[in-house]
């Protein structure tokens, strides 16, 4: 896409209406959260699909929280590549699945084309991506909301400045402009609940992964801060629960292969790196509720988070 038509895309993105519900009627929010997914329905991404569709379809679902890694190996080329067919269009069927997907960039689509993905929100009703971090509230009754905050973690990676693959892309990113807005987002925020997502962990028992010192430097201490209840994220090809201080780290990883090894400490709630799967949750007034479902259905964990006080099983 040529630099004038980028510039036309980056006006409608900017015009398009802020993303704002009206309360909802029975004072409950459902939805699913799903990461590390878009790998042409192989590695039990289809088997992956399925199961949330007919999750979201038992639970209304009013949305998808995508925590990045949208699209393997490189991310894509530009907004008509193929990969958006064989990798979402053709896997996420369900009509249970045709509410907005709330998506957050990974490292993975930061490789080729990581703008193509925000360009798409355009080309697709579902896709909502409106920037590389933006905000999201949801009023969940007249007088309780929610405040999703996504964020663009690949930047806050040192070690990808570092690597061929990653550095031209991170280092085109101001990350201190980015800090300072989810901080004043944070600051700002009358949302009764707060949710950051992110692709990279900040505290992991993977194996593979693990802890991220950068987000540990960077985001904790304003999730801290500023009373966010839970962050939401892949990268690491599992699902777990952490609770560290009063913030709970939600990895929802496996939307399709899954790495196994997991090495879980006292603050690991529950950890599963043996199977695909996905996060569905219901938030009401007071309560946070969340389960981790695998690709044949079963319920692997429950959890709970209320306001004001710690984790419940």
């Amino acid at each position: 896409m040529n630099c004038r038509f980028r510039a036309l895309f980056a006006g409608l993105l900017a015009a398009l209406p802020a993303f704002a519900q009206a309360p909802l009627p029975d004072g409950s929010l459902r939805f699913l959260v799903v990461g590390d997914w878009g790998r042409r329905g192989a590695h039990h991404q289809k088997e992956t699909a399925e199961q949330m569709g007919r999750t979201a379809a038992a639970t209304a679902a009013h949305f998808i929280v995508a925590t990045g890694d949208n699209i393997y190996d490189d991310g894509v080329k530009d907004v008509h590549d193929s990969l958006w067919k064989y990798s979402f269009g053709d896997i996420y069927t369900a009509p249970s699945l045709q509410i907005p997907w709330y998506v957050s960039l990974g490292n993975h689509d930061y490789r080729t084309n990581p703008q193509a993905q925000v360009e798409y929100t355009l080309f697709s009703p579902r896709w909502k991506l409106p920037a590389r971090y933006y905000a999201v509230v949801w009023q969940v009754t007249a007088e309780v909301s929610a405040g999703f905050f996504v964020t663009d973690t690949s930047p806050f990676i040192s070690s990808y400045y570092k690597e061929t693959k990653y550095a031209a892309q991170v280092s085109s990113q101001d990350t201190k402009a980015q800090l300072a807005w989810l901080e004043s987002k944070l600051a700002a925020s009358k949302a009764q609940w707060k949710f950051v997502v992110g692709h990279h962990t900040i505290y992991s028992s993977s194996a593979k992964h693990g802890d991220s010192e950068d987000m540990i430097r960077l985001v904790r201490p304003l999730l801290e801060k500023y009373g966010v209840q839970a962050y939401l994220n892949g990268h690491d090809h599992d699902m777990e629960v952490i609770k560290e201080g009063p913030v709970h780290y939600i990895t929802s990883g496996a939307g399709s292969s899954v790495r196994g090894e997991m090495n879980p400490g006292p603050n690991s709630l529950f950890a599963n790196g043996l199977t695909s799967g996905f996060l569905a949750a219901t938030l009401t007034p007071d309560r946070f509720d969340y389960q981790f479902i695998d690709r044949e259905g079963r319920v692997l964990f429950k959890g709970a988070i209320h306001r004001g006080s710690s984790a419940k099983q």
